[in-house]
């Protein structure tokens, strides 16, 4: 396992893409455990054929067509005219977007890009400095791949085994807590004083236009969500249903996007779910070299030193998917550990909802910490900004983040109560 393990780290180190370098280190991992290296291309086509994966392109290309026809703009204008008269006011709006915006999008880096060039132009014209407006933005943009419907939960359902349903469902809870957090930051900085009063303009337009608009863009969550819980649909099919509504809105209602644009937004969801596909496939050859190598047993083993203290374990686990964030694709870190660290949860008496949870949200911290942190990397080249600054500024925020990963170690009800509640 050593072995599988060096080879993998050395590849990601020296730049191979992430994909190739989880396959090779199968491929080394196969060759150690003297099996047949046909056995490789089965495991391949096996690992991505799941009716639940049809489920990916689906949202992916829905998060696509609604960043691009004008979703954007009007939740940002929504935030923003609902905290004008606050002081930090546009920081509020910033994170409120971002919650408003993981509904659509799934995606923290998607969030950083879209949010980011109108926040960053913005916040400083008001009197924040750079570096904190930057660290607003990638703060709350890991509340994306949180709440529903996240692409994140698809991966751990259909490699556990868990309901997608439930895990929607219980991304709420952790999304709001993760937006807390970053909202309690703003207030104390406010309270001392340290932020202007906004001076955004109020929206252009009828109040009542930009009202029905957010409902309109609201929907979509509650319409995928909605069908699952009440049992109309799978999360196949809700994503189908996710991409006509989305085409609805953008081409017919909004009339932002036109054949071209949408042309180019299906071009991309196909460019983002084959990246995904292979990523899958290459994660499932190295979980199965690792389970040939003896892995899970020594996951099991391991376990055993938390027995009767589930609470421990869950802080451990939050340690080591922080670690694993910081270098390792969040997919793939998904795909690999899962696996290997339901069995243990569910032998420790832990609801796998409250796992699945904790291992996302510090997985999605890992995307804005260095030295693999891609949101920072993308809000720097938004914002024209150094990676010292930014982090400085971002401390606090990824502090009261932590503390948030904390509390959902200690209060499983914040991610099973509202699946138990609408799904019991």
């Amino acid at each position: 396992m050593i072995w599988v393990a060096l080879s993998g780290l050395v590849l990601l180190l020296i730049g191979v893409p992430v994909a190739f370098s989880l396959g090779l280190a199968g491929l080394v991992g196969v060759l150690l455990a003297d099996i047949p290296l046909s056995i490789v291309t089965t495991r391949l086509f096996t690992g991505v054929d799941s009716f639940v994966f049809l489920a990916v392109p689906f949202y992916i290309l829905a998060a696509e067509i609604m960043s691009q026809g004008g979703i954007t703009t009007r939740l940002i204008a929504i935030a923003s005219n609902a905290t004008r008269k606050m002081r930090g006011g546009t920081a509020y709006a910033n994170i409120g977007t971002s919650v408003l915006f993981a509904g659509i999008s799934g995606s923290a880096v998607a969030d950083a890009a879209a949010l980011g060039r109108v926040f960053m132009q913005e916040m400083p014209k008001e009197g924040y400095s750079r570096p904190y407006a930057a660290a607003v933005t990638v703060a709350s943009s890991i509340i994306g791949p949180i709440i529903p419907p996240s692409g994140l939960a698809i991966l751990i359902g259909a490699v556990t085994g868990v309901s997608i349903i439930d895990l929607f469902l219980a991304g709420v809870g952790p999304g709001i807590l993760l937006g807390s957090a970053c909202a309690a930051i703003v207030f104390f900085d406010a309270v001392r004083g340290r932020l202007p009063r906004p001076r955004v303009a109020d929206h252009h337009g009828p109040r009542w236009r930009m009202l029905v608009e957010g409902v309109a863009v609201a929907t979509l969550p509650l319409i995928i969500v909605g069908g699952m819980v009440m049992g109309a649909y799978t999360a196949t099919e809700g994503g189908g249903i996710a991409v006509a509504y989305a085409i609805f809105l953008s081409v017919v209602v909004f009339r932002k996007m036109d054949m071209a644009g949408l042309w180019q937004a299906f071009m991309r969801a196909a460019r983002t779910s084959a990246t995904i596909y292979l990523l899958v496939a290459a994660a499932t050859i190295l979980s199965y070299a690792l389970n040939l190598l003896g892995i899970s047993g020594f996951v099991r083993e391991a376990a055993l030193i938390f027995q009767d203290q589930p609470l421990f374990f869950l802080l451990a686990l939050s340690v080591l998917m922080l670690i694993l964030g910081t270098f390792l694709d969040i997919g793939a870190a998904i795909l690999i550990f899962m696996p290997l660290v339901m069995p243990a949860v569910i032998t420790l008496g832990i609801d796998p909802l409250q796992a699945s949870m904790i291992v996302m949200v510090t997985l999605a911290i890992g995307l804005v910490t260095p030295p693999v942190g891609v949101v920072l990397f993308v809000i720097m080249r938004v914002g024209s900004i150094g990676m010292i600054p930014l982090l400085r500024a971002l401390l606090p925020f990824l502090i009261a983040q932590l503390v948030a990963v904390v509390i959902l170690c200690l209060v499983p009800e914040i991610s099973t109560w509202l699946p138990q509640t609408l799904n019991p």
